[in-house]
């Protein structure tokens, strides 16, 4: 079941960052980012001790604690994997730059890198 609904979850965040346009090629924010939180969320719904006797039973089964530490949990790590990201990003774009040229981009980073292509397809 959380599996079940972390599939629509993960398609429409995938859809929502093409429709705006950013540019997130591997599609990790939807797939990993937002499924990730929803299993997290879904384990303080879902959670039982007839399944896990060392742990805690989950809203279903009474214990709305359970959520909200999983919400805290999912709101650290987010905060933590930004901050943490957010200040290596600007280490690189100070260093090295995080940006080719438009030329570049348009030639290929393949080419532009490498001074080869890495797919030889040629369409008529």
């Amino acid at each position: 079941l959380i599996g079940a609904i972390a599939v629509p979850i993960s398609y429409y965040c995938i859809h929502l960052v093409h429709r705006r346009g950013l540019d997130e090629t591997l599609d990790v924010w939807g797939c990993h980012g937002m499924a990730g939180a929803w299993g997290a969320l879904a384990t303080g719904i879902f959670a039982t001790t007839t399944v896990n006797g060392g742990g805690a039973d989950g809203l279903l089964y009474g214990n709305f604690t359970q959520l909200g530490i999983q919400l805290l949990t999912v709101v650290v790590a987010a905060g933590y994997a930004f901050g943490l990201t957010f200040g290596i990003a600007k280490v690189l774009d100070a260093v090295i730059g995080l940006s080719v040229s438009e030329e570049e981009e348009q030639m290929g980073l393949d080419m532009s890198e490498h001074g080869e292509r890495a797919y030889a397809l040629e369409f008529e």
